[in-house]
């Protein structure tokens, strides 16, 4: 099972941004068992949101041709809680994009409060591990992050499956 940290794309600018939002709720389970009595997104779960986000929009700058993983943190600082009811706003930017890698800045808002800054690295996998062999298809790309992209307005191609 995958499960997806952004709920919808309210901008994107092809390799250049994107902004995404989350809705957290009291439906979502995680927050029953983290921090009971005081529940709150946990941190890596922020960071995930922001690698999807950025993510996608790094592999929608080469047309999802290539595999594209979260290859490094390089800054992950957090300066508020986000508790149910909280939207949030996922900022994401290409810094640079090379065939092997690209680098992301990005910064997660609540209203007008900046709740973290997080920059990441991604690997293109195909381009980056020489000798290694990866299914053809594209494992990382499927169908649930299509439908949030055309939900979002945004063509997508069919990825394939969600195995």
């Amino acid at each position: 099972m995958r499960w997806i940290w952004i709920d919808k794309f309210i901008e994107f600018n092809s390799g250049s941004n994107a902004v995404a939002i989350k809705n957290v709720t009291m439906a979502e389970e995680y927050l029953h068992d983290n921090f009971p009595g005081f529940p709150i997104m946990p941190e890596c779960l922020m960071i995930e949101s922001m690698a999807q986000t950025a993510g996608i929009l790094v592999g929608e700058a080469r047309q999802f041709k290539e595999k594209v993983i979260l290859a490094k943190i390089n800054k992950a600082v957090f300066f508020n809680y986000v508790r149910p009811g909280d939207t949030i706003k996922i900022h994401a930017k290409i810094e640079s994009i090379a065939d092997e890698a690209a680098s992301t800045t990005g910064k997660i808002t609540c209203g007008d409060e900046t709740i973290a800054e997080i920059d990441l690295m991604f690997s293109h996998i195909d381009q980056n591990l020489a000798g290694k062999q990866f299914p053809k298809e594209n494992f990382v790309f499927t169908d649930l992050f299509g439908v949030v992209l055309r939900a979002s307005g945004i063509a997508a191609p069919a990825f394939g499956s969600d195995k």
